[in-house]
């Protein structure tokens, strides 16, 4: 019998399977880039900038930003000193984007936070025990999403004499638990009948460590994804109220930055930067959560990578 020469296949290292690079997910690179140079330019713009620009009455009024004339009659020419320009309240704008940026960002964790530990006891016990439980949970969930939860936000703010980052993020959650109650309720119903809970109830673990030791480690990446658009979904709702005039009053936000620009006329008067900028930052942070969100899901469900390996 011939003999097979196997000794060059002795030190190859077996081929690496698509699997194998999944955190390599091309959405959440690009993603976390985003959010993380947003991240920098607060970081950095707080070491090198003079954040007290953002308060009222610290800079020249209406200078646009560096490289553009003047819109009209009334505008100084644009400063150096100024590279973003000034508003018609003298507040530099780089400063207002340094301070308002994180604000804004932290309202919508807070508030995404609060949903995802509510939504995440409430999903887990109906979808674990299941019963009257589990349709009393369903029903309460399903009640609250169909509630327009802008306009009661809306009413409740108009009543609360002062708004600061924390009671927005508190407004907000409010309505932030349903939609991740929905989904952990949905992943607990198909992972109950996995072999490992099984084992777990024969071996007589109680419903508390049942959820904790088993169920919830392999809800991690559910939650994250679920967080990340929250947080853009709370953000949004944040900046829509802040546009009405119904946001932190004392504290600079990117909303509160757009409800001053249309109450100034800041589109009929020319000054894009002030209404255009803080948007802008909202748009980076918005897609940037996105792509997070779309990789997550990319991760926790294998059907949906490109490779097609499940």
């Amino acid at each position: 019998m011939k003999e097979v020469d196997l000794s060059i296949h002795q030190d190859t290292p077996p081929p690496r399977r698509p699997r194998d690079y999944a955190w390599l997910n091309g959405k959440l690179i690009a993603g976390a880039a985003l959010l993380l140079a947003v991240l920098l330019f607060v970081l950095l713009g707080r070491l090198f900038w003079d954040v007290t620009l953002a308060r009222v009455a610290s800079c020249p009024l209406n200078l646009p930003p560096v490289g553009f004339d003047a819109p009209g009659p009334g505008f100084e020419p644009s400063q150096s000193a100024h590279p973003l320009g000034t508003e018609s309240s003298g507040r530099d704008m780089l400063a207002l984007l340094i301070t308002g940026t994180p604000n804004s960002l932290l309202i919508g964790i807070i508030a995404a936070a609060i949903g995802i530990v509510v939504g995440t006891m409430l999903g887990m016990t109906a979808g674990f025990l299941g019963g009257w439980v589990d349709a009393v949970i369903r029903i309460c969930s399903d009640a609250v999403i169909t509630i327009p939860s802008l306009a009661v936000l809306i009413v409740i703010s108009s009543y609360v004499s002062e708004i600061d980052i924390k009671s927005m993020g508190l407004l907000l959650a409010l309505f932030a638990w349903p939609g991740a109650t929905r989904v952990i309720r949905a992943q607990v119903l198909s992972l109950r009948e996995r072999g490992y809970v099984q084992m777990a109830r024969l071996s007589g673990a109680s419903t508390p460590e049942i959820l904790i030791c088993e169920l919830l480690p392999n809800l991690l990446p559910f939650l994250a994804a679920t967080f990340t658009a929250s947080v853009s979904g709370n953000i949004l709702a944040a900046t829509g109220l802040e546009a009405l005039g119904l946001g932190p009053s004392r504290v600079p936000t990117l909303g509160m930055t757009i409800f001053y620009a249309i109450r100034g006329a800041a589109i009929l008067r020319g000054m894009w930067w002030w209404w255009g900028l803080p948007i802008l930052m909202l748009m980076i942070i918005f897609i940037g959560l996105f792509l997070i969100a779309i990789g997550l899901d990319e991760l926790v469900n294998p059907r949906l990578r490109s490779g097609g390996d499940a």
